[in-house]
């Protein structure tokens, strides 16, 4: 059985090897379904002397907040060794659902959603610098309108020698570098706002 299709002027008949047109899709994709996990945001050990805790929002070029972002952080430990163990995404061999960390082994990664306001957070233990590099979280962003995600990088102040000396950062315009490195609110307390394009556009870095 064929059915009939009309397009412009001429009409199509659609049977086999001649497949109807694939329907329109849902717009997607969605940063909030399947992909946050309970305690995602929480990656320190819980009581860790080194604890930090970084936040801020996602903007757009318009510097409007970006409510259904998320933030993906990798980190080293205090001593600048990058972790090896599992355990940041624990599933429940029964329900197959997520249980959350254990609050014991550091994992160095997390994933923060951003809230209704662009508002994402992190705690984590304060990353030590490593071969002439200053201690940094490495950043992915993912939003909407981002073709293809974006990795940047967040400096803690403190160490002012270290910051003058790490590669990177040396690399960058001053007039920008800046955009790497969180403001200190409070004890163990940092804020990062990443700005996705516009005036104080964060600096992006590309892996080739």
């Amino acid at each position: 059985m064929t059915q009939d299709t009309t397009a412009g002027t001429g009409t199509e008949t659609a049977g086999p090897g001649h497949p109807l047109p694939t329907p329109s899709h849902t717009i997607g994709p969605f940063y909030g379904y399947a992909l946050p996990f309970p305690g995602g945001e929480e990656i320190a050990p819980l009581g860790h002397p080194a604890t930090v805790t970084v936040h801020g929002r996602v903007l757009d070029g318009a510097g409007d907040p970006l409510p259904d972002a998320l933030v993906e952080v990798w980190g080293p430990d205090p001593d600048g060794n990058l972790p090896s163990v599992d355990g940041s995404m624990r599933r429940d061999p029964a329900s197959g659902g997520f249980t959350g960390r254990n609050g014991l082994e550091f994992t160095g990664f997390g994933r923060a959603q951003t809230d209704a306001d662009g508002h994402w957070y992190a705690r984590t233990l304060r990353p030590g610098g490593r071969g002439g590099n200053a201690g940094y979280l490495s950043v992915c962003v993912f939003a909407r309108g981002l073709l293809t995600h974006l990795f940047t990088r967040i400096y803690l102040p403190g160490d002012d020698a270290a910051l003058a000396a790490d590669p990177l950062l040396s690399r960058v315009d001053p007039e920008r570098r800046d955009t790497l490195i969180a403001v200190r609110e409070a004890d163990a307390t940092y804020r990062f706002d990443i700005r996705l394009q516009g005036e104080g556009e964060t600096v992006f870095l590309e892996f080739r």
